[in-house]
């Protein structure tokens, strides 16, 4: 725990034993079964098992069937099962659910909008400081002092190691996260728990923000991850390549940028312009 996975990935595991050890007892009547008796009528019959009796929606199970899928290739890997079960079962990701990110209008609107009260101030500001530098939940929870360097140029950084996958992530930072950090370098709840920025639970950070969303006329269903996508969204309709948004967000990859990443139609434009001018049309 800490070095090779989070505690957030052992819950979803342990989360996803406690439903296979249901359905077992459910389905077949004991309480394990052989490893290769796992075949695409139990993945199937878990999935909708996962869908009715606990009311897990399609992206939730298919979360979940990812890890059994993931267990499955190491057995495999380490010759327990020679076929692998998950060869011909689509998991199909329902994309209406994913998180829309704020617009640049939104998103100022969300920063200066007067707040009745301090605790929604204070959700404000965690989510607008995620917003604008691309940082998770749970890193922008662990963040600490030693995690804020200076260059010769005088620009403050972000360099941190993602909780998630430990991948370094590099982020300039701009004026209102400069501003957010100083805000609370004396707050003596921050002092106390050890931390930059007053960050609740994920829970309480979620439900604040609907409450947030309804104050500033946002009509979209905001959380924490949205920060996350409204920061990759901006960063490239300002015209950052795809590979330095990876390395901000923390990506050994830029395919793993490019779910994050929204076909703009700002960027669609200056894309044809800059082929309009080269052939001088």
């Amino acid at each position: 725990m800490g070095i090779r996975l989070t505690q957030l990935t052992a819950n979803k595991y342990h989360r996803l034993l406690r439903y296979m050890t249901e359905y077992m007892r459910e389905q077949y009547r004991k309480d394990d079964l052989p490893l290769d008796a796992i075949d695409y009528a139990y993945i199937d019959g878990l999935n909708t098992f996962m869908q009715t009796a606990h009311n897990c929606k399609n992206n939730g199970a298919v979360n979940l069937l990812c890890c059994l899928k993931n267990f499955i290739l190491y057995a495999i890997r380490n010759e327990w099962l020679e076929k692998n079960p998950f060869r011909y079962y689509k998991m199909k990701v329902d994309r209406t659910n994913v998180k829309v990110p704020l617009t640049k209008e939104e998103l100022e609107t969300l920063i200066h909008k007067p707040l009745p009260n301090d605790r929604l101030a204070r959700i404000r500001d965690v989510f607008s400081f995620c917003c604008l530098t691309g940082l998770a939940f749970t890193d922008v929870d662990h963040l600490r002092r030693e995690h804020i360097t200076t260059d010769e140029d005088g620009t403050q950084w972000i360099h941190k190691p993602r909780e998630k996958t430990a991948v370094m992530s590099r982020v300039p930072l701009l004026p209102h996260p400069i501003a957010l950090l100083r805000k609370y370098e004396r707050d003596e709840t921050c002092r106390a728990r050890g931390k930059l920025l007053p960050v609740p639970s994920n829970a309480k950070m979620n439900a604040y923000l609907k409450e947030l969303a309804d104050i500033c006329g946002i009509r979209k269903r905001l959380s924490t991850h949205t920060a996350r996508h409204t920061f990759a969204t901006l960063i490239l309709a300002s015209g950052a390549t795809l590979y330095n948004v990876a390395k901000m967000l923390g990506h050994s990859n830029t395919n793993m940028t490019r779910h994050y990443a929204r076909i703009l139609d700002s960027s669609i434009m200056r894309d044809m312009q800059t082929v309009a001018k080269a052939m001088d049309l």
